[in-house]
């Protein structure tokens, strides 16, 4: 008889988390969600944060929905979260004050007054990260001067923020450290030299630790809370959700080389895994970001905004009255004519929550397209323009490694939209295999699977996860109208 072990991730994104067991028999893995529950910002009168503590609280749930569905048999867990943000602690290890999310308005203007003390290219070549107004860098600097900052001895990024509470011990992961822009990633340490210069308190920063690392045992009162009477090793994979994502990108070993990757969710990740940051004056032009990957890897990609324009759209609609489900969103998007206008989904237009829908008829007004005149035309906007977008980022991510991209990877809750996974394939004129769905819970499962000795290496992760999970492959259409679509979406980027 096979032995099977159980392992357990939290996956937190920006709109919901999951509880996801992941049961391994030597050969093949299998995912099962045994809790899921909602997350997003929380508006306290002008400030937008995060609910740190209900979001702990729902995950000592799904702990305990674990251990009693499995005896209490349960080997690991990990948690893996979205980047950027975090919690400060007092001198008493006390959190100071709710996280902000990092649509959080505070950051206006941040980018602009960092470059009054160090210039876009200094701050590019100590972090090699996009330059975002919602990085940790800028946060910080909006903080600069106020009680909670003063008050703070330790910053920790959101999951290490959730894995001291689940152990006790205080850690910085390396891929959710990365994505800060205080992290010197062709030295490896802290951008000390940064934070100074910038006058942030560079104290709050911890030792940063490797994806893969055991912390710890879980908290004895955590242990007793959900009734597990065996122990509990808590191991941090690869914090940042990309990273796990990535991880879990089911490529070729012929293809290791000529891939590209797409983490498809509310933002669309689009890059290539190297293993050496790329930091020069091109991909400071590009904006492209040098983020930590497992096993020695380098994440060189860059943030999209992704079906954040379909959620937003969703959301607003349902306030109106018009409730319609994801599937019939792409319906509706599919019966309409196609490559009609487009959108840069990346304008600072569309960042912030609102009327989405209104911004893209707006925009297309003011770029003088055509307008999108019904719910369907709006989204098929939004999806070609996705589409579209990705082949201008793989295309510089060609510039920038000097190496052929063959076949686009697409993981993530995204590949759920066929429609878009099929306009992807025609957009970039190459095959896109899209799948697995779970892909930040699966790359999650295989680090601790990594870090407890049931497998040797990434590669075996990644035959593990084509023999486990449905892959599905889309070729381009179309090649010639998209190729014309192409050349006016470059025309309205420029």
């Amino acid at each position: 008889m096979t032995s099977t072990t159980n392992f357990l991730a939290f996956d937190l994104g920006a709109s919901g988390g999951r509880a996801m067991v992941g049961r391994f028999d030597g050969e093949r893995l299998a995912l099962e969600e045994i809790h899921r529950f909602a997350n997003g910002p929380t508006r306290l009168v002008n400030r937008l944060h995060w609910d740190a503590l209900n979001l702990f609280n729902e995950m000592k749930t799904g702990l305990g929905k674990a251990v009693e569905q499995l005896g209490g048999h349960l080997a690991a867990c990990g948690v893996d979260t979205w980047g950027v943000d975090f919690g400060l602690l007092d001198k008493h290890d006390n959190l100071v004050g709710n996280p902000y999310h990092y649509r959080d308005g505070r950051t206006d203007g941040m980018i602009e007054l960092a470059f009054d003390r160090a210039s876009r290219e200094e701050i590019f070549t100590q972090t090699g990260i996009q330059l975002m107004q919602i990085n940790t860098l800028f946060q910080l600097l909006a903080m600069k001067d106020t009680p909670a900052l003063a008050a703070a001895e330790t910053l920790l990024m959101m999951p290490d923020l959730l894995n001291f509470w689940f152990t006790g011990q205080k850690a910085c992961e390396y891929t959710d450290a990365s994505t800060s822009q205080c992290f010197n990633m062709a030295e490896g340490r802290w951008a000390t030299d940064l934070l100074a210069r910038l006058d942030l308190p560079a104290h709050l920063f911890l030792d940063v630790i490797q994806p893969g690392t055991k912390l710890g045992p879980l908290l004895p009162h955590l242990a007793e809370e959900v009734g597990l009477k065996n122990g509990l090793t808590v191991i941090a994979p690869g914090s940042h959700d990309t990273a796990s994502a990535v991880a879990a990108v089911p490529v070729l070993p012929d293809d290791a080389t000529r891939f590209a990757y797409i983490s498809s969710g509310t933002w669309s990740l689009v890059g290539a895994e190297v293993q050496r940051p790329v930091i020069n004056d091109q991909s400071l032009l590009y904006n492209f970001t040098n983020e930590g990957g497992v096993e020695g890897t380098v994440r060189l990609l860059k943030n999209l905004t992704g079906l954040w324009l379909v959620q937003e759209c969703r959301r607003v609609w349902a306030l109106e009255g018009s409730k319609l489900t994801w599937a019939e969103l792409t319906d509706l998007a599919e019966v309409c004519q196609p490559l009609l206008a487009f959108i840069d989904p990346d304008d600072s237009v569309f960042f912030s929550p609102g009327d989405m829908g209104a911004r893209i008829v707006e925009f297309c007004r003011k770029s003088g397209q055509a307008v999108p005149d019904s719910k369907g035309a709006i989204l098929r906007c939004a999806l070609e323009s996705l589409a579209l977008k990705y082949r201008w980022t793989i295309e510089r991510v060609e510039a920038l490694t000097g190496q052929a991209v063959d076949v686009v990877h697409l993981v993530g809750g995204g590949t759920q939209n066929k429609l878009l996974n099929q306009f992807t394939a025609n957009a970039t004129g190459r095959r896109v295999m899209a799948g697995p769905s779970e892909a930040t819970a699966t790359g999650n499962v295989l680090i601790q699977m990594l870090a407890m000795g049931q497998i040797s290496s990434l590669s075996q992760g990644r035959e593990i996860v084509r023999a486990s999970f449905p892959v599905e492959s889309y070729e381009p259409q179309d090649r010639e109208t998209w190729g014309e679509a192409y050349q006016r979406f470059v025309k309205l980027l420029n």
